[in-house]
């Protein structure tokens, strides 16, 4: 073949990778990209993510019988939001839950439907002896625990238009973990429900610091969990702190990522002092362990 020839032929390669790769970048500017992971363990928290070249008009995520709007961000000329998800050792089954994901951009609407594995895991069992009026309350006590369930549901299933949160978030005290999530509760010998939270050793009066910026929806006494605060950090996570021996903060009051909120006690039912702490993601109480230790990117995987 004549050098003519060859330079011919290279100019028509050229020029065809050109416009494919123009082709490309055409669907990549009107494309919208979701990730996932494709499966999770039982009461684990993960994310969902939705990237786009172009601004959303509006977005739907459904999960667990429950529909949301996540907030969008932009970062290095996308538009992203991302939603924190998960599951409830206490109330979900392994299996596959239905995840459905709509989002309207250029007056385009794409929809996913998407089957997440939940796969079982097993957790350790614990036995605790307790004051036998913290495992089977006075008559007297009933009222009040009933009372305060309504409260305590409103704060843990709270939610607000704008995402305060990162990860990996703070750890609020730096306690060894003396009882994870998950564990099967025997009190005084009767099998209980499982333990939905961590459990950090502190003694009394140790700082208690918010896992991330938001705002203190609860603030008060509680029969079980003795001084409990609920921070509302945005999009459908609240952070709950447990057995406080002192309030920092009131309801109402905006709080920074690292900012004292408490300070750790034995109030409520507690065998020492220590800080409980759980954290609810639309509504379900997940293991807060990853959220303290894992990157965006490794909750999507």
């Amino acid at each position: 073949m004549s050098i003519r020839s060859c330079t011919a032929v290279l100019f028509i390669f050229l020029t065809i990778t050109a416009i494919s790769q123009a082709e490309t970048n055409t669907d990549d500017k009107k494309a919208i990209f979701l990730a996932h992971p494709k499966q999770t363990g039982l009461g684990q928290p993960f994310l969902v993510r939705l990237t786009s070249a172009q601004a959303f008009e509006k977005i739907s995520v459904s999960w667990m019988d429950r529909e949301f709007v996540p907030s969008v961000s932009q970062w290095n000329g996308r538009h992203i939001a991302i939603a924190m998800l998960g599951t409830d050792i206490r109330t979900t089954k392994s299996g596959r839950q239905k995840l459905l994901v709509r989002a309207w951009a250029g007056g385009e609407e794409t929809v996913w439907q998407r089957s997440i594995r939940i796969v079982s895991r097993t957790y350790p069992r614990q036995e605790l002896t307790l004051p036998s009026k913290m495992v089977d309350p006075p008559a007297a006590e009933l009222e009040r625990i009933k009372a305060e369930r309504p409260r305590i549901q409103k704060a843990k299933n709270t939610w607000s238009d704008q995402r305060l949160w990162q990860l990996p978030f703070h750890r609020p005290v730096q306690g060894k973990i003396t009882s994870a999530y998950g564990l099967q509760r025997v009190l005084n010998g009767k099998p209980n429900s499982p333990h939905r939270g961590l459990d950090f050793r502190a003694p009394t009066g140790t700082a208690i610091e918010a896992m991330a910026d938001g705002r203190v929806v609860l603030a008060e006494p509680h029969y079980y969990s003795g001084n409990s605060i609920y921070i509302d950090h945005g999009n459908g996570v609240v952070s709950l702190y447990f057995h406080l021996s002192k309030f920092d903060v009131s309801e109402g009051d905006f709080v920074k990522r690292g900012q004292i909120i408490g300070r750790a006690g034995s109030t409520g039912r507690s065998t020492g002092p220590h800080l409980h702490l759980s954290v609810s993601v639309q509504g379900q109480l997940v293991d807060p362990g990853p959220l303290l230790e894992k990157t965006t990117d490794q909750l999507l995987r």
